[in-house]
């Protein structure tokens, strides 16, 4: 024990007995019930006390244990917190043990009232610490409870981000060579990965959710198939009063009536789930469809209105802008509530730590649209974990679990187009942090071969930086776009940014 690095092997001392009564046989277990001091002259010629244990040890190790000095530890509150106890005082002149004397007792119940108080102290901050972490906790947790589909999202991102910041400050070549992170600074890092969504708790959940483009509270699109039932009952209808009148009816003619409307639906159905693109002539086909009318309540409707044509004509994915906007909120929340926050000095860059990681390197990213240069190293690297997490995720409601071969060429894709950093995006490659984690929180189906040969040869595209007052331009059109949906969420989100750290 002690300044070892090692543990300690000594057996501990039960403050009650098996029956529990307390242990007044042990020399600290008696300071502790009576909170005073206990001077044991020789422990080998002491009475009341068990020192089985000590003459124990002293046999194994060759020590002899003599003189004891033992003095309770009490903070603040009067309650005993702690034992300290002294063996074998020596004489200063001849260097023999001896008993300790009254002045070195005297010294010593000062020195212990102050390290009792110290100790208080440092008790009270670790409390205080742990609180403030299993509170943090708290929140992602609610937020994954909040939506069924994204559980565990909020506890895999801070894994992913540690284990790729732990490979940054590992390299010993290349631009992450002299990076380093200190105790404080992974504690940061760590506080800022767990908080880096924590803005999602006023994200509406059918936004969050939305697995179809007609979901609200429920798929709309149960709503549409009744209107299509209206729509082959009327064409029914039409057709048998034709007869009734005696007017010529080609069954062939309502049957062709009824296979166009089932075809338009089936089309409906399968453009209401969303996917990667929605060409234009689709998209065209869903407004010729929607200007059909069916007669509800005696009054003429079209078959779509304008929300429900806008959502079926979204060409990627199943959000509007709208509820893109929304969505892409969260960091505005995020960075609002953290930067509301007193947080002291070590933990300063939290806001930006968490709130940097759907920013590009190219300043196209949300929701500063901040440049490269401007983002710290975590920032960037919680920026790869999100992304790798969400691909890889098997409980998002709008898609399946990508292969890793397929979520590796997709973030490849966003190396060459400046959404990643591609310094970390190739050590994410070179150190196998990815498979690491992949083999850590995903099915075994979803391991296969990665091209990673391929991955470090794309080279991102090249873009202009623009002037300092180009930037600032783009950036108060970015930030009075939220500021018009979220008129209270953006005080503070204007200031500048913390330095980065190198490298840049």
């Amino acid at each position: 024990g002690g300044t070892s690095g090692k543990a300690p092997q000594l057996p501990p001392i039960p403050l009650f007995l098996a029956d529990g009564t307390p242990n007044h046989k042990n020399v600290a277990s008696y300071a502790v019930h009576h909170a005073q001091p206990v001077h044991v002259p020789d422990a080998y010629d002491a009475k009341g006390f068990d020192f089985s244990g000590t003459k124990s040890f002293d046999a194994r190790s060759g020590y002899r244990t003599r003189s004891l000095f033992t003095v309770p530890l009490i903070d603040g509150e009067n309650t005993v917190i702690g034992v300290l106890q002294l063996l074998n005082a020596q004489d200063p002149h001849t260097g023999q043990v001896v008993p300790f004397s009254a002045e070195d007792r005297e010294i010593v119940v000062a020195l212990a009232t102050q390290a009792g108080l110290a100790l208080d102290n440092k008790l009270l901050v670790e409390a205080q610490k742990e609180l403030l972490e299993s509170f943090i906790k708290l929140i992602a947790s609610a937020i994954d409870s909040k939506s069924p589909y994204t559980g565990g999202h909020c506890e895999r991102v801070p894994v992913l981000t540690e284990m790729l910041m732990q490979a940054v400050c590992a390299s010993e070549v290349g631009p992450f060579a002299d990076f380093k992170l200190s105790h404080d600074e992974w504690y940061e890092l760590r506080i800022a990965a767990w908080l880096h969504d924590c803005g999602k708790v006023t994200t509406p959940v059918h936004v969050m959710d939305k697995a179809t483009k007609l979901e609200t509270i429920f798929d709309r699109m149960g709503a549409i198939r009744h209107r299509f039932e209206i729509l082959e009952r009327d064409l029914r209808i039409a057709s048998l009063e034709a007869r009734l009148r005696g007017e010529t009816s080609d069954q062939s003619d309502l049957e062709r009536g009824l296979a166009e409307l089932r075809d338009e639906l089936a089309f409906l159905e399968k453009a209401n789930v969303g996917g990667e693109f929605l060409p234009p002539d689709a998209q065209e086909r869903i407004r010729r469809i929607g200007a059909r009318t069916f007669v509800e309540g005696g009054e003429s409707r079209p078959l779509l209105d304008e929300n429900e044509l806008e959502n079926l004509t979204i060409s990627r994915g199943t959000l509007t802008d709208d509820e893109r906007l929304i969505i892409n909120g969260h960091m505005v929340e995020t960075i609002r509530m953290l930067e509301a926050l007193p947080f002291p000095k070590h933990l300063q860059r939290v806001p930006e730590y968490a709130g940097g990681h759907h920013e590009k390197m190219d300043g196209h990213g949300y929701p500063k649209g901040v440049y490269a240069g401007d983002m710290s190293v975590p920032a960037r690297a919680m920026a790869i974990a999100d992304v790798f997490e969400a691909l890889t995720a098997a409980d998002r409601p709008y898609k399946s679990a990508k292969r890793l071969s397929e979520a590796m060429k997709i973030m490849g894709f966003m190396k060459r187009d400046n959404h990643l950093d591609p310094a970390l995006f190739d050590l994410f490659v070179t150190s196998g942090t990815y498979r690491r984690y992949a083999a850590q929180f995903l099915d075994p189906s979803l391991l296969d071969s990665v091209d990673e040969a391929a991955l470090l040869a794309i080279t991102p595209k090249p873009f202009d930086l623009p002037p300092e007052d180009l930037r600032n331009i783009r950036r108060g059109r970015l930030l009075a776009e939220y500021e018009e949906r979220f008129p209270a969420s953006l005080r503070g989100l204007a200031t500048a940014s913390h330095p980065p750290r190198k490298p840049s």
